[in-house]
């Protein structure tokens, strides 16, 4: 398997991308993040691109998220919104996990959204719908339509053999 190859592959795995909580606001398009590789105070912000971030862009594939390294003195986070405003988040000296439960708190949607979402996107059932896993099994269910030819045979003039006639070989 070869994306278990490098650094702290787990980082790659299914189970561990879907375990991300965060998912950012609707109007939120770009998210940058910027940091230096050295220097104490950007340890959290370093870990937080390292371990975080793969989580963060699998739960949010239609934002845009770019990494600046080494172009900054202090790290920070800057979000473009979709009206033109920007949000600007200094995460100087913190860690990784007070970088994600702020992001979580200011850019992410509650968990009151979240459900209402889910409950939006379920399959809803359409009367219209038949066949397995639905209200109804099968076509002859419906009021108003033929029953079953297993069940009741269709009138002769109905049936191919009797309305083309006998097969001539």
């Amino acid at each position: 398997m070869p994306f278990m190859i490098g650094r702290a592959p787990i980082r790659r795995t299914l189970p561990y991308l879907e375990a991300g909580k965060l998912v950012l606001k609707d109007n939120i398009q770009i998210m940058t993040i910027n940091y230096n590789t050295f220097g104490d105070h950007h340890q959290g912000a370093k870990e937080f691109v390292f371990w975080r971030l793969p989580q963060v862009q699998y739960k949010n594939p239609q934002v845009q998220i770019n990494v600046f390294k080494n172009m900054t003195p202090s790290p920070f986070i800057r979000c473009f919104y979709d009206t033109g405003k920007r949000m600007l988040i200094d995460i100087d000296g913190r860690t990784s996990d007070e970088i994600y439960a702020h992001l979580m708190r200011v850019i992410g949607k509650s968990k009151e959204v979240l459900e209402r979402e889910t409950i939006a996107a379920e399959k809803k059932e359409n009367p219209a719908n038949i066949g397995n896993g639905c209200l109804k099994h099968c076509m002859c269910e419906v009021p108003g339509q033929l029953p079953c030819p297993s069940v009741v045979p269709l009138p002769y003039h109905m049936r191919g053999k009797y309305r083309h006639g006998p097969p001539e070989f």
